[in-house]
């Protein structure tokens, strides 16, 4: 690109071809046509419909028949799949939930939403003993803990969509859970306490890509400590401590304590 004469080399192709492909991100799942993208990025039309055309080749861009439009293809969304994959999510938010488990000395998990079931993915043990029933790859219910809490309340579920996942025999009945995904919604953060385990509360916050929640993190406590000013101070931790461990491409949501 003219004037570019400092840093690492600057390859023009390879540039453009970002750009087409951050457009599309950013143009969502009905595409975009090539006069409109041409407009957005300031590229010349020629120009775009080669590159487009080229990753169109590699499945990196796809064209709707019917309309025209171009869009990310699935080579450009597997990418993002497997980087986000429970062994690489694992991976890259290891530094986060230990540096957390250090600043509130407790016990810190991270899961992700497999069906109506959380599955632990990591967790860190704090410096003093805290026992509960939780194992790497074991699972969950949804429905009462507060990684499962977290996730469903950024995603688009609906109240009469929520007996899915509640399991047969459960405890938590679908008004409550409704009240808890609010109550998350507005907040940023999810909570239960004693509802998963006798004595013990779990404070969670989703991690997000975009506005799609991937996987949450929680913090576990003593019940008998789980009072609104503690909460108040787990929220504030996860909010300073987290964001800037986080792997690229994930973030929290807005947290008010």
């Amino acid at each position: 690109m003219a004037g570019v004469t400092n840093g690492p080399a600057h390859i023009e192709a390879i540039d453009r071809a970002l750009v087409l492909l951050e457009d599309l991100s950013e143009a969502g799942a009905g595409g975009a046509s090539l006069a409109d993208i041409c407009a957005r990025v300031g590229m010349n039309k020629s120009t775009a419909y080669r590159a487009l055309t080229t990753m169109r080749g590699r499945d990196y861009v796809q064209q709707d028949p019917r309309t025209g439009n171009y869009g990310l293809g699935p080579a450009a969304l597997m990418l993002s799949s497997r980087y986000f994959d429970d062994d690489a999510l694992a991976s890259g938010m290891h530094p986060a939930i230990v540096a957390l488990s250090r600043e509130v000395d407790e016990l810190v998990h991270l899961g992700v939403m497999k069906g109506d079931k959380i599955v632990y993915l990591d967790k860190v043990e704090p410096s003093r003993t805290i026992r509960v029933w939780s194992d790497i790859g074991r699972t969950v219910p949804v429905c009462n803990t507060a990684l499962g809490r977290a996730i469903l309340a950024f995603t688009d579920v609906e109240r009469q969509q929520l007996s899915a996942y509640i399991p047969a025999g459960a405890d938590v009945g679908p008004e409550h859970l409704w009240q808890m995904v609010e109550f998350a919604r507005e907040r940023g953060y999810s909570y239960e306490n004693e509802e998963n385990e006798p004595g013990i509360a779990c404070l969670g916050v989703p991690l997000l890509r975009g506005d799609h929640p991937v996987a949450a993190l929680s913090v576990t406590t003593f019940a008998s400590t789980f009072t609104p000013g503690r909460r108040a101070e787990l929220v504030r931790a996860i909010a300073d401590v987290v964001p800037p461990l986080l792997p690229g491409g994930l973030r929290l949501p807005e947290l008010r304590a």
